[in-house]
This record gives structure tokens, C-alpha cells and sequence, in this order.
């Protein structure tokens, strides 16, 4: 007799699509990025005024090479028509979570529809109602790591909650290449935000609850960093408790000075967000002057020590919160990628 499986039904949140970002501005609005641009030649006095009005980003814009370097990237991406999740990939799974290790290079909706495949080979022996999967967070596509999925609505709800309020802890491991920190530990706080069709950046924290071009509001942000490396010296640190030192916290209203010609560091970095703004710890990462390597969108290097990257090498590394229906603290780990490793020693 020959078992028949039924595939899990998958739940998917709209979310808005990634747009091109055009950096042309417009002769009498502000830039796409909200910022009034020595190109702008305002025709009235209300025109200067709505200009004069906006809060300024403190982060600059993405360069130009960018725009191409990510549109490759993203075309790649979706020319991959076949993702099956290896074995190996699903982290834990229950019978209210699936727990798996996102590849890099892959979007999130990807590999949630390869996910049914991988239960049913895992639960061949299993018969019942399917569950009903719903993605509980997002990673960028170059961003490898946890991925959390529910298989109820009840379970997709109270973990919507514990996001929201900032329930959950989240760590990432992050390579990157700039002037070797002074600092151990850092937590900097800011604004975040972007206009109708800009890219995301930084403003200052005095500027959350502003309005910026096409109606979006400036939240805040804030992230907590540990350096575990540089150039090598250094090892893997397990994780703890981040205990903020308020004598080493950057609270941001101005933009950040940097130096070209400085000698550049391979840097290892740990990142506890206690926000789950979209880039959060790239544009941190860019402001504190340490962008992660082949994050081109935000400074960072596409090329280093003879090696070009394909993606920037940023890893979520784990997920701690209170179990939903058990009420037990729960923390799932992935496994760190080889880029890691190798820059860990490991």
C-alpha cells in the first residue's frame, strides 16, 4: 500500500515589492531619498519651505554601481528555477514550528516554498491533516540563516505579537572591512527611514516621528554590536546576554566622519538588533564605518584579498523567545556559514 502525503498549505504576507531606486531628481520636488540636492530649483517659496521641511539623512546614497551590481544579483536570483531545502537545512521542527537554515542568495519566499517537500520526506511516516505554514520572519535574499515558520494561524499570531513587541532576541554574525574598531562593544541608536521611492537610510534619532516625502514616517532603530575579530585575532565568542554600557552608546545626530585613505581591517562582528528595521544592521554597520563586505548598496567592498563576492556576507545566527504555547524559553541556532569560520578560526 502506498502512502499518500498531503502537502502543507503555505500562507504568504504580501509585502511590497523591491523597487529600482532612481536617483534622478525632480526640478521642484525633494530626491527620491528625501534629501533637498543642489539640483533642485524650487519655483515657489512653498517649494523651499516643503524642502526646508524634511528631516535629512545621515547616511549617504547608495552609489551608483550599486544600482546595476543589485539588479544582477536580483535577476540571478530569480532565474533559479529549482530550490529544493536540503535535509541538513531543516534546523527543528515540531508540531508547531519548522526551524530552517536559509542558504545565501535565496529569497525568503523561495525557500518557504521548498519547505513542504522537505516535511514530507522527513514525515513520511507521519499521516494527518496538513499544517498550515506561515512565515513568522524575513531575511534579505543575501542573508543566510534562521528562518522560522509556524504551522497554525494561532501559533503565526502570538509570534506576529512577540515580534511586535520586541519579545524576541535575534543575533547575527557579520564580515566586514574598515578601520579597526576602538570600541569592544557599541550600541548605537538612530532613525530610520526612506521616501516614496528612495533607498532606506539613516536620520538622526531626534527625527523619529517625522514625515518624510510620500508619507512615511521616521522610526527608530537600535543595535548593539560586539567585535569578535580583526584580521584574524580574535575567536568565536558564545553568545550572552547584551548588556548595554550607556558610557559606549552613540546616539545619532550628525553624520558620521570617515577617512578614505585609513588602512582597512577585516572585521568580525556580532549584531543584537532590538528593532527589526529592513537593513537595519548594514546601515548601521555603514555608519559606524565597518560595511559589511559585498554589501555594495551600502559601501561595502565588492572585491577583497583577490576574492569577489557575489552577496554580502551577513548571517542570522540565531532566535530566542518564549515558547507560544509552552510558555519555555526556546533559541534556535544555524549553523555558521564557511565565510565565518574561516574568519573566526573556527
Amino acid at each position: 500500500m502506498r502512502l499518500q502525503l498531503q502537502q502543507p498549505t503555505l500562507f504568504f504576507t504580501k509585502f511590497p515589492k523591491p523597487q529600482i531606486c532612481s536617483f534622478t531628481t525632480m526640478a521642484t520636488m525633494p530626491n527620491s531619498s528625501g534629501e533637498a540636492d543642489s539640483t533642485t530649483n524650487p519655483n515657489s517659496q512653498n517649494d523651499l519651505q516643503n524642502l526646508q521641511n524634511y528631516p535629512v539623512p545621515l547616511s549617504p546614497r547608495p552609489p551608483l554601481i550599486s544600482k546595476d551590481i543589485e539588479l544582477s544579483r536580483a535577476m540571478s536570483a530569480k532565474s533559479n528555477s529549482f530550490f529544493g531545502l536540503p535535509r541538513p537545512d531543516v534546523i527543528y521542527q515540531d508540531q508547531w514550528f519548522v526551524v530552517v537554515n536559509k542558504p545565501q542568495g535565496w529569497y525568503c519566499e523561495r525557500v518557504f516554498e521548498s519547505v513542504p517537500m522537505a516535511l514530507c520526506e522527513c514525515d513520511s511516516a507521519e499521516s494527518g491533516s496538513p499544517p498550515e505554514l506561515h512565515l513568522a520572519n524575513r531575511l534579505d535574499r543575501d542573508t543566510s540563516g534562521v528562518m522560522l515558520i509556524t504551522k497554525s494561524h494561532k501559533v503565526a499570531s502570538k509570534m506576529v505579537k512577540e515580534f511586535t513587541d520586541h519579545k524576541v532576541t535575534k543575533t547575527y554574525i557579520a564580515l566586514c572591512v574598515g578601520p579597526a574598531p576602538k570600541w569592544e562593544k557599541i550600541t548605537i541608536k538612530s532613525g530610520h527611514g526612506r521616501s516614496k521611492f528612495g533607498a532606506y537610510r539613516v536620520y538622526a534619532a531626534s527625527d523619529v516621528g517625522r514625515v518624510l516625502p510620500g508619507g512615511s514616517m521616521v522610526k527608530d532603530m537600535e543595535t548593539s554590536f560586539e567585535v569578535l575579530s580583526i584580521n584574524g585575532q580574535g575567536s568565536f565568542k558564545e553568545r550572552s546576554e547584551f548588556r548595554k554600557d550607556e558610557e559606549n552608546t552613540v546616539v545619532v545626530e550628525e553624520k558620521a566622519v570617515t577617512d578614505s585613505d585609513v588602512k582597512k581591517d577585516e572585521v568580525v562582528v556580532r549584531a543584537y538588533p532590538r528593532n527589526g528595521r529592513t537593513h537595519q544592521i548594514r546601515l548601521h554597520c555603514q555608519y559606524l564605518g565597518i560595511p559589511i563586505i559585498g554589501d555594495v548598496k551600502y559601501e561595502g567592498v565588492k572585491e577583497w584579498k583577490g576574492k569577489s563576492y557575489d552577496g554580502h556576507e551577513l548571517h542570522a545566527e540565531s532566535l530566542s523567545f518564549e515558547h507560544p504555547v509552552t510558555g519555555l524559553p526556546v533559541t534556535f541556532c544555524a549553523p555558521l556559514p564557511l565565510w565565518a569560520s574561516q574568519a573566526l578560526q573556527q
